[in-house]
């Protein structure tokens, strides 16, 4: 291939990118369109929807529906759910009976368990300062939002929002046991 060749697959490449380019320069054009200042919806009525809201913030706060206990969702929790929520854990903890670290520590036996006491990980400053076991309503506090419960953590897991995907997860954590915790 002689060099008049290249130079006319080269031009041929420049000339469909200079016609794409302009056409997007002339669509934006053709079809400008306004950007408000504020993206948001306006709703009429809406000054006086948030004074409502303001005057029966403290009724409100009072009727909020509550979460059932642990105990009472453990009930109801299902084996096989909990392993399929578990999978978004599997990337960072392992269950098997002293199986090998990986980004988090391994999680066999881990109900009723002190806090950030498995001696072959290196656990962050917070998690080995908090005390206490690893209680069922523990792992479910600490399962709604890791970073905030236990604030300085390194679990990067933005958590379980759902109280019986938590619950699942917590029955499948306690079947990894050689004598799992009693459900109280």
């Amino acid at each position: 291939m002689d060099s008049f060749e290249i130079n006319k697959i080269v031009a041929c490449v420049l000339v469909v990118a200079l016609v794409f380019i302009g056409l997007a320069n002339f669509s934006e054009i053709l079809y400008h369109v306004e950007k408000p200042k504020v993206a948001a919806y306006q709703v009429e009525g809406g000054d006086e929807i948030l004074m409502d809201a303001a005057a029966t913030s403290t009724e409100a706060v009072v009727q909020a529906p509550t979460e059932d206990p642990i105990q009472v969702l453990l009930a109801s929790a299902d084996l096989d759910k909990g392993k399929k929520v578990f999978k978004k854990c599997s990337q960072c903890h392992v269950m098997e009976k002293g199986g090998a670290n990986k980004i988090g520590p391994g999680l066999w036996n881990i109900v009723n368990k002190d806090i950030g006491s498995k001696d072959d990980y290196k656990y962050s400053s917070a998690m080995a300062a908090f005390e206490g076991d690893w209680t069922f309503e523990q792992l479910n506090s600490y399962l709604i939002n890791p970073k905030k419960y236990i604030q300085g953590t390194k679990m990067s897991f933005v958590g379980l929002k759902k109280a019986k995907d938590r619950a699942n997860v917590i029955l499948y954590l306690r079947s990894f046991s050689d004598n799992p915790a009693p459900i109280e």
